[in-house]
């Protein structure tokens, strides 16, 4: 996983860094997910699936899972 470019979202800069999911494109379009805190712990999907997910956040559909 070297050679990564992980990126965050603009809203996390007000934590400080700590506690943000990060995400970097890799080969063979695939999507990785990690926490800050555990960079250790990768999860990976693909550009489709993860398309849906931002979409759905943005939409607010996972709001009332909170």
């Amino acid at each position: 996983m070297a050679g990564l470019a992980w990126r965050k979202s603009s809203f996390s800069s007000g934590v400080g860094g700590q506690d943000c999911v990060e995400v970097a494109d890799a080969p063979q379009r695939v999507i990785l997910l990690r926490e800050s805190d555990d960079p250790g712990v990768v999860i990976a999907t693909d550009p489709d699936r993860w398309a849906a997910f931002v979409r759905g956040a943005k939409q607010g559909t996972f709001d009332h899972l909170a």
